[in-house]
């Protein structure tokens, strides 16, 4: 096969033949491993008299200017689209994620290239080129370096850059959590492009994505956004999504909904998480209850500071963050507190009680945001405990959520999170104490 390199849109429309005499023309290319980094073509499909026929790609012993040839005559027909990915059919036209560009494109035109014995998917045109070049303006639709593994021009995104928005055949396109190309986006940027498809787009992209993921753009959507996506994905979905925010966003989010929606959510989470979540949405959202999060780490005064060190490295891979340990009774009641630093630095026989802080700064539920971020900025904190009237701990504020509450909208939607996203089947309160 003479061929290197070329564009579908050229080859489309092409005779087929065999042994010089023609059979019908090429209508599309057909790839069975879309999620490959660049996507070996397996085989042509020809529109003939019988209708559309496949031609295996080892079938095809020439692409010249006027036509394609082939070896045998095909027999089979074309496989059904929920079997294979067409590239006229299913990606001419239809939107893609620039996960380099960070943002949503149309492709105009598919770049193909002889790599060894196959023929790959190499980039995808979104520039007017590949327009022009479709209505037969070839002289506008310059060849661009064959190369698969050079840089493409601005109008060209490699293959491995792109994630494909499908709205039918997702089995075929979605790709691994390892592997999926959406989740090298920063949550905030993976929010500016759902926010700019279309509801079924948006969706399409979600069902692509791993409930973290997932969750992380979440907290970045506008609550219109949250709440069109919610009735799109589908209860069942959206509850394993909202379960793996953080507790204080979860509650915003719940708190935008109406009463039967919010109970046909809680009913699909995990019984604990669900009454957490039930307690956090009866404060209002500007205030230290809506602000704050349940996902905090706790202790018996009991324990020794060596083994406190030592329960702190089991649940290390659950805990992404850890501000200050609270110490607290048998009944939650807050009795001390103290940092990471003093724990390393204290005797490893010596007792939680005996170096916990005793004096600390703590706020009620009601209090309003603005007075809860400048307690945070007055102490130097990293978080703020909340406790109830008798003292028993309810959740702390951390100083992100805290600058969230008093920043512009739009900007703290883009602010980096600092909080541990919670797993459903455990507590969110990280007990080292617990049990000794």
């Amino acid at each position: 096969m003479a061929f290197t390199e070329g564009f579908v849109s050229e080859l489309v429309g092409r005779k087929a033949t065999v042994n010089q005499i023609p059979i019908g023309k090429v209508s599309d290319f057909l790839v069975n491993k879309p999620d490959d980094v660049f996507p070996k073509i397996d085989g042509i499909v020809i529109k003939t008299t019988q209708g559309l026929r496949f031609a295996p790609i080892e079938t095809v012993s020439a692409i010249d200017d006027g036509s394609i040839a082939l070896s045998l005559t095909p027999k089979e027909p074309a496989p059904p689209e929920a079997d294979s990915l067409y590239l006229i059919a299913d990606l001419l036209d239809k939107q893609i994620v620039d996960v380099d560009g960070r943002k949503v494109v149309r492709i105009n035109d598919i770049e193909i290239a002889k790599a060894g014995d196959a023929l790959r998917v190499v980039a995808a045109d979104v520039g007017v080129g590949g327009l022009l070049r479709r209505l037969g303006l070839k002289s506008f639709g310059k060849r661009f370096t064959p190369a698969i593994y050079r840089s493409i021009p601005r109008s060209m995104i490699a293959w491995d850059s792109v994630s494909p928005i499908r709205e039918t055949n997702p089995s075929q396109v979605s790709l691994s959590v390892t592997e999926n190309k959406l989740s090298r986006l920063h949550p905030s940027e993976l929010a500016d492009i759902i926010e700019d498809l279309s509801a079924r787009e948006a969706a399409a992209v979600v069902s692509q994505l791993d409930d973290e993921t997932a969750a992380d753009a979440f907290e970045h959507l506008e609550p219109e956004t949250q709440r069109s996506l919610i009735e799109d994905i589908g209860t069942e979905r959206a509850a394993d999504i909202i379960e793996e925010m953080d507790a204080d966003d979860a509650a915003d989010l719940l708190s935008e909904l109406n009463e039967e929606q919010q109970q046909e959510l809680l009913a699909e989470m995990n019984e604990y998480t669900a009454s957490e979540l039930r307690e956090l949405v009866k404060y209002a959202e500007d205030t230290a209850g809506g602000l704050m999060t349940t996902d905090y780490t706790w202790i018996y005064p009991h324990r020794t500071a060596e083994g406190t060190i030592r329960k702190i490295r089991e649940i290390a891979p659950t805990s992404e963050f850890i501000y200050y340990l609270y110490v607290v009774d048998k009944q939650d009641t807050l009795l001390g507190a103290l940092s990471l630093r003093t724990l390393l630095l204290a005797d490893p026989e010596e007792s939680i009680e005996a170096i916990m802080d005793t004096d600390l700064v703590t706020l009620r539920p009601d209090t309003e945001s603005d007075e809860v971020a400048a307690t945070i900025a007055r102490y130097d904190l990293l978080a703020v405990p909340i406790v109830d009237e008798s003292g028993k701990m309810l959740g702390i504020v951390t100083v992100d959520d805290a600058i969230d509450a008093i920043m512009p909208e739009d900007v703290a939607k883009r602010l980096p999170k600092f909080t541990a996203h919670r797993t459903a089947s455990r507590r969110p309160q990280h007990a080292i104490g617990a049990s000794s």
